[in-house]
C-alpha cells in the first residue's frame, strides 16, 4: 500500500517534470527566432520574449517536484553526505515535516488570495503587445507548492519505508 501512494505521487512528478523539461528546448528555439527577428529582420515582438519568460517560469517551477523526487536539489550536506542510509532518512522525515510541508503550505494558502485577484480581472500585460495570461502565471505559484506537497509526502513515506526496513535500508 506505501509503494503504491509513493509511486502514483511520483508518477505525477515524473510526467509534469518530463514534459517540462521539454520547454528547454521550446525555450532556445523560440530564443533563436526572436533573436533572427529582431536583428535579422528588424522585427520585434513582445508577446514572444514574454512567452519565454512564462516557459522558464514553467521548468522552474512545475519542475521542482521532478527535481527533488531526483534528489537533485540544493542541499547543503556538510554531514548528511557521510550518514547512514537510516540517518538519512531521519534527517528527511524531520526535514520534511518540520520545514518543506509547512513552507509549501503556507505557501500556497499565502498565494491563493494573490491568485484569485489575478483570475478576477483576468490580469493581462502591462506591456503592448504583451500576453494576456499573467493570471495563468501566477496560478503556477499554488501549482508548484501543491507539487512539492505531494512529492514531500512521498518522499517521507519513502523514508518511513527505510526506516521500517533495514534491507531496504542498505539499498539506498
Amino acid at each position: 500500500m506505501l509503494n503504491k501512494i509513493i509511486c502514483g505521487a511520483e508518477s505525477i512528478s515524473v510526467i509534469v517534470g518530463k514534459c517540462v523539461a521539454w520547454l528547454t528546448l521550446v525555450m532556445m528555439l523560440l530564443t533563436c527566432l526572436i533573436v533572427v527577428l529582431r536583428y535579422g529582420l528588424g522585427i520585434g515582438s513582445i508577446a514572444l520574449q514574454e512567452s519565454v519568460l512564462y516557459m522558464h517560469a514553467m521548468v522552474f517551477m512545475l519542475g521542482a517536484a521532478y527535481t527533488f523526487k531526483d534528489d537533485e536539489h540544493v542541499r547543503v550536506d556538510v554531514f548528511y553526505r557521510g550518514f547512514s542510509s537510516r540517518k538519512k532518512a531521519w534527517v528527511n522525515i524531520v526535514g520534511g515535516l518540520l520545514f518543506l510541508l509547512p513552507f509549501c503550505g503556507y505557501t500556497a494558502y499565502m498565494s491563493i488570495d494573490y491568485v484569485a485577484a489575478s483570475w478576477r480581472v483576468l490580469e493581462t500585460s502591462q506591456e503592448p503587445g504583451g500576453l494576456p495570461f499573467i493570471y495563468l502565471l501566477k496560478t503556477l505559484i499554488p501549482a508548484m507548492m501543491l507539487m512539492l506537497i505531494i512529492q514531500g509526502v512521498a518522499d517521507i513515506l519513502k523514508n518511513v519505508g527505510v526506516l521500517l526496513n533495514k534491507h531496504q535500508a542498505e539499498a539506498l
